[in-house]
């Protein structure tokens, strides 16, 4: 995490989106930011006195390097349980862009439900849901999962549906999660 009061100049227009609509924009080469936040893969910037999500892979944007996560460098399970496990902490790499908890500590992550499809191929089905059901980058961090658990060898499909039901609410946040937000 990230969360320094020195602006970055933008060195290229980059695509981004915005917080919390999940309108995608381009942000000019040229104009200040403000990296508020850099979790999961990916930086939450203020520009011009707007929240914006910048791509990880759009990194050299904001003169930072591109590190790859662990989720990039997800590699191949041994067993069933180590896969199920490996895809928990793919999911743990995600984050809501104004939250700097991630989703499964947010208790957002409400299944994740394996089925095999052949030999060493399996296809994830994960329900979802958001902190606030209008929340526009809730399609964001949907994909976000998804390409995290395709990272993961083995995974060769997942489907990740958002959910209403149970409405989400903080005592579904994990100990930790409150912990690190002031909630305790």
């Amino acid at each position: 995490m990230m969360n320094n009061n020195e602006p970055v100049i933008l060195t290229r227009d980059v695509e981004a989106a915005v917080v919390p609509a999940g309108t995608v924009v381009t942000l000019l080469a040229g104009e200040k930011a403000y990296i508020t936040q850099s979790l999961g893969g990916s930086y939450t910037v203020i520009v011009n006195g707007n929240m914006f999500r910048v791509e990880g892979r759009n990194a050299d944007a904001l003169g930072q390097q591109h590190v790859p996560t662990a989720a990039e460098k997800a590699g191949k399970a041994g067993s069933r349980e180590e896969l199920e496990k490996l895809a928990w902490d793919q999911m743990r790499t995600c984050y809501d862009p104004e939250i700097p908890v991630n989703v499964v500590d947010l208790g957002l992550i409400y299944t994740c439900e394996f089925e095999t499809l052949g030999a060493d191929s399996y296809r994830v089905n994960v329900k979802m849901t958001l902190t606030a059901p209008g929340c526009g980058m809730g399609p964001t961090i949907q994909q976000d999962v998804q390409n995290k658990l395709l990272c993961v060898e083995s995974i060769d499909e997942a489907i990740v549906e958002l959910v209403w039901e149970p409405q989400w609410g903080k005592e579904m946040m994990s100990e930790a999660a409150k912990l690190q937000l002031g909630l305790m």
